[in-house]
């Protein structure tokens, strides 16, 4: 009999009765072999001594028949054959003369043999030296079981001691793939072109250069602005920044974070006595670059943007656009997403005042000379994680909630992460959650500053935990142990799903699961995926064993004022994000069946919201209005409304 699967749970206090409990979520027969996945299972393992046992050859001895089998032999030894045993004292001296030459002649036997390795030891030395260095490179190489790590070490590398010590104690030993091929040509000034998954050590391989660069040109805090790192969310420049303070713990050069959110007069004070490496989100930089008095920016030496395709998307784009042309032309670093994997460009001297914001464009437009093309992962049957098992479920609008309420009880011993579409969606089911006795974390785009930093070490520290968020944590954040990903509301697009799924399963030989919820309507991005080379498999549950509790949220939502109020803003906010997918041909907002969907959000009946959805007629029709003003023809540009030809009077309030 297999244990239950992360999908039983009752609603109650914990009862596991077979009747009441919902069903597991199980593979299709398609995929047998999940059935044997210990991550589906509760843990209910046997024992360790019980394993032990189980795998012990029958015709094996056990510990005591050994103990008294040696005992046997031990009597035997000390007695001359066919006299049988006594207790005389003769025959007692005899056989402790005898134990006496046989440890003798063991002895001796021992040290022969040492001195005839010693002499092969002195004959080989050179041979021995050669067959430790394989030894090392196969250690090595059993440490590379999914092909991210590579053999060669961090002391290979043209680095200075300081950053050397400092890559030690971050527990660092051997180069990842993307490392080993793109710092080498980074340290000597190359233009270079890369591509790498996610998890694969990219921060380090962008950073190391940029330190080796300020410590070799003498960078001192007078000098201002040496190198600046520019991430699309505040907590991936938060982690970015931690990176940086353990690689410049011996060096003399300074570091600096500003990020909105936080207080603008202690960052400015820091700019101001001397920041040498700069890490920063794009409005906060600008606001910098353009207000603060002597931010000393003409000595830059290398500008990087981290996850350049999210940065380089249309609500940066102005913000980049100034940012670019006040910087001083300098040596430009990318770290972005080219066919769903993460590069790395080094551009050479940016001479072009207008910058097409699409990526592969703007390295047409910032190489000089051709760059060298490094693709780790060029071959690779999937783009995932190797570690990443992944599944999606097909579940009605209608029973979403419940169903991720089910596999929430029945997993709070692990450590997940549910991604939604809005941050009204995520402030109002964390608050429902909480009301229903589950516990969890949130972290939105809405929260102040403060508290998100807060959430997100906490979630990090934590061995298990729920964490409820929005796409602002689906970029490039390194959250240990995660088991796994939820993705509640689709994705925009294949690129996100697999930022999503890219918190689990992080680094060599990690392993995560990926569960995606489609409603049926949703089929075809399943099509996407697999364009996408993202191997999904379908699980199957039985919506008669779920957790009976829609009645008691209906009541629950409609009996307090302040959770029903949420659920309003979330239940709106989930109509626009649908409507503002990319995806039009599956993710058609007009085919949605709003009384299943007010059901998802614990509603009896759709609420009344402004939505502000229209259709394309009525698109064309607000645009004609908007052009012509209203039926007066008041507006803006014409204040004075439809006048005769030759009424040239002036209105004057008094």
């Amino acid at each position: 009999m297999l244990p239950d699967n992360p999908f039983n749970s009752s609603p109650g206090a914990g009862s596991r009765s077979p009747k009441s409990g919902p069903t597991p979520l199980k593979p299709t027969p398609s995929s047998p072999d999940l059935l044997c996945n210990p991550s589906w299972l509760d843990g209910l393992t046997p024992s360790p001594s019980i394993v032990t046992a189980l795998r012990r050859p029958s015709s094996q001895p056990s510990a005591v028949h050994r103990r008294s089998r040696s005992l046997s032999r031990k009597i035997l030894i000390g007695c001359p054959f066919g006299s049988g045993i006594t207790n005389s004292e003769g025959e007692q001296k005899e056989s402790i003369e005898l134990k006496k030459k046989k440890k003798k002649m063991k002895l001796e036997r021992e040290v022969e043999g040492a001195d005839e390795e010693r002499e092969e030891e002195e004959g080989e030395e050179e041979g021995e030296e050669g067959s430790k260095s394989e030894e090392k490179k196969r250690k090595v190489k059993v440490n590379s079981g999914f092909g991210i790590m590579t053999t060669e070490r961090f002391e290979s590398l043209p680095i200075s001691e300081l950053s050397l010590n400092s890559i030690k104690e971050m527990n660092f030993r051997c180069l990842t793939q993307i490392q080993a091929r793109s710092i080498p040509p980074l340290l000597e000034g190359k233009d270079v072109l890369g591509a790498a998954r996610t998890g694969s050590g990219k921060t380090l391989a962008f950073l190391i250069p940029a330190v080796e660069l300020l410590h070799h040109i003498r960078f001192t805090p007078r000098n201002g602005t040496g190198v600046v790192v520019i991430c699309p969310t505040r907590e991936l420049a938060i982690q970015t920044h931690a990176v940086a303070k353990d690689l410049l713990k011996y060096h003399s050069q300074t570091l600096g974070l500003v990020i909105g959110g936080a207080a603008r007069r202690g960052e400015a004070e820091r700019i101001v006595k001397g920041v040498n490496l700069l890490v920063a989100t794009p409005g906060r930089l600008l606001d910098h670059l353009q207000n603060t008095k002597g931010f000393i920016y003409k000595n830059l030496k290398c500008l990087i943007i981290d996850e350049a395709d999210r940065i380089l998307e249309a609500n940066f784009e102005e913000e980049m656009k100034q940012i670019i042309k006040i910087l001083p032309k300098v040596n430009f670093v990318e770290c972005c997403k080219q066919k769903y994997t993460d590069s790395i460009l080094c551009l050479e001297g940016l001479k072009e005042t207008y910058i097409n914001f699409q990526v592969e464009d703007l390295a047409r437009l910032s190489f000089q000379t051709t760059p060298v093309y490094i693709d780790v992962d060029d071959g690779r049957k999937k783009v995932t994680n190797e570690g990443l098992q992944q599944g999606y479920c097909i579940v009605p609008s209608a029973k979403r909630f419940i169903l991720l309420y089910s596999f929430l009880k029945r997993n709070l011993s692990k450590k997940v992460m549910v991604f939604f579409s809005s941050c009204n969606s995520v402030k109002y089911h964390s608050e429902l959650l909480r009301y229903i006795h589950v516990d969890c974390f949130d972290i939105h785009g809405k929260q102040k500053q403060q508290k998100r930093t807060t959430t997100f070490f906490d979630f990090c520290k934590a061995e298990k935990g729920i964490l409820l968020c929005t796409d602002v944590a689906a970029r490039g954040l390194d959250i240990p142990a995660v088991d796994w990903i939820l993705q509640y509301d689709p994705p925009d697009e294949p690129k996100e799903y697999i930022h999503r799924v890219g918190r689990t399963a992080r680094g060599e030989g990690a392993k995560g699961n990926a569960l995606l919820f489609l409603i049926p309507e949703e089929m075809q991005f399943l099509h996407y995926l697999k364009k996408a080379k993202v191997p999904v498999k379908e699980y199957e549950y039985d919506l008669k064993k779920l957790a009976n509790v829609q009645s008691h949220l209906e009541k629950l939502v409609a009996n307090n004022y302040y959770l029903n109020k949420s659920a309003k803003d979330a239940y709106r906010s989930y109509l626009l994000a649908y409507n503002s997918h990319s995806m039009k041909d599956i993710f058609n907002v007009h085919r949605l069946d709003l009384q299943a969907v007010a059901a998802s959000f614990c509603f009896t009946s759709p609420p009344k919201v402004n939505l502000n959805i229209d259709s394309n007629a009525s698109k064309f029709r607000k645009k004609t209005r908007k052009v012509d003003g209203s039926r007066s023809g008041f507006s803006e540009s014409n204040p004075y409304g439809r006048r005769a030809e030759d009424d040239t009077r002036q209105f004057v309030r008094y």
